[in-house]
């Protein structure tokens, strides 16, 4: 997941992710131009490293698909971010190819905690699409989430510590 708090590290984590991952572009508050250029710039390093790049908000050219709330099969990959049971189930009925299960811990954004291992284990369990799991997830997390069937797990500030990179 792509995000303004990446600042100028956002270009040095896309090239270093592992081959083949996923990328949700959002930088939501970044003015359209800039946003644009910046992720033209994003798009060429994925493309190159074989990454799936996925647009949040205002369409992008040249993407593999949508993230967002109202995502729904169409052209290319659709993702929806879910935080309950009930927009689990919109979001199979919406024909998604997955979901972004968060908070699954606590994180920057969402502080006073997460769903944890049980409720999160309950709110996926008979998922129908495929989940990756979000919110304060690190690699050991995501190892212990296994069993929970998740498919990936997505991250934001943890990139810069999981992938060796200056944090300044």
């Amino acid at each position: 997941m792509t995000d303004e708090r990446l600042g100028d590290r956002l270009l040095a984590i896309v090239a270093a992710l592992p081959r083949g991952s996923g990328i949700v572009f959002r930088h939501h508050a970044t003015p359209s131009r800039a946003r644009r250029a910046l992720y033209a710039r994003v798009r060429r390093i994925a493309r190159a490293r074989g990454h799936v790049l996925l647009v949040a908000g205002a369409a992008l050219p040249g993407g593999d698909g949508v993230h967002g709330r109202m995502a729904r099969r169409g052209r290319g990959l659709a993702t929806r971010p879910v935080h309950s049971v009930a927009e689990r189930i919109a979001a199979e009925r919406a024909g998604v190819d997955a979901i972004f299960v968060s908070p699954v811990f606590a994180t920057a954004s969402h502080p006073g905690g997460g769903l944890g291992r049980v409720r999160f284990g309950m709110m996926i369990r008979n998922s129908r699409v495929p989940v990756i799991a979000l919110g304060g997830m690190t690699r050991a997390r995501a190892r212990a989430l296994r069993p929970f069937g998740i498919v990936g797990w997505a991250a934001i500030d943890a990139w810069a510590s999981e992938l060796a990179l200056p944090t300044g």
